[in-house]
């Protein structure tokens, strides 16, 4: 077989038309043409591109023989793409701008959700829950709102390992009633309470405290001394100003 012969055998069987080759090598089709005729050569660049196209060597390509069956040339391996994870659905229906419900959670951290329900890495809505999240009513890892549940918790109502708020329950908790293994407010009760009107606990101390260790303007140690009554008492007596609600909490 001849040179051209080898071109047009080896196209054949890689089910290219001329015209593919040709796209392939950057030249006409008439060239492939004139090459598989044997009116020409190849240039010695596009022989070499040749021969890889069609499994065959330079060698294969310009001896007078049988070629053998075409050799499959691997493909250049590709990168591999870093897999990153993602999932989003937003409700056609909407409130004011903003979706019914807003889902957005995946592998990026600023993945982000924004509704009247919002779930995502980022949320934030009138219920949100998140990593980090924001709302009336708001459950995460870092929270902020109304009623917030949190490792880390900010709000009116807030309940978490750490707890900052008005109503304030956590391992440490820092607000105006707080109830913790670390309590700190205007009123506390924890094993460590320290507040500025009663404190309650193993160790308090307030203007009001009452616990095993107990320091203040009245204070009340150890507990087996005193009951839920005696307290109730003293903030009657002392603390007249304590929200009702507040005194039959703690003292009843």
């Amino acid at each position: 077989m001849t040179t051209g012969q080898k071109i047009a055998w080896g196209r054949k069987a890689k089910g290219m038309t001329q015209e593919q080759l040709a796209e392939l090598l950057g030249v006409t089709r008439q060239s492939v043409s004139r090459w598989e005729s044997d009116t020409v050569y190849p240039e010695t660049e596009k022989l070499i591109r040749l021969a890889e196209l069609l499994g065959l060597t330079c060698d294969q390509l310009l001896r007078d023989t049988e070629p053998a069956e075409p050799v499959e040339v691997p493909a250049a391996p590709q990168p591999a793409k870093p897999f990153r994870w993602e999932y989003e659905y937003k409700s056609r229906r909407t409130f004011r701008g903003l979706p019914l419900v807003h889902v957005h959670v995946g592998a990026r951290p600023s993945c982000a959700a924004r509704g009247i329900v919002a779930v995502g890495n980022l949320a934030a809505g009138v219920v949100s829950v998140g990593i980090l999240s924001a709302g009336v009513v708001s459950l995460g890892v870092l929270s902020a709102g109304l009623l917030s549940l949190a490792a880390m918790a900010v709000g009116l109502l807030a309940l978490g390992g750490i707890a900052v708020g008005g109503l304030a329950v956590g391992g440490l908790a820092f607000g105006w009633f707080a109830v913790g293994g670390l309590a700190m407010g205007t009123y506390a009760i924890g094993g460590c309470a320290i507040a500025r009107d009663l404190a309650v606990g193993g160790y308090a101390k307030a203007t009001v405290a009452f616990g095993d260790t107990a320091h203040g303007v009245h204070a009340q140690s150890p507990a087996g001394s005193w009951s839920r009554e005696d307290v109730a008492r003293a903030m009657e007596r002392y603390l007249p100003d304590a929200p009702t609600w507040l005194r039959f909490l703690i003292g009843r």
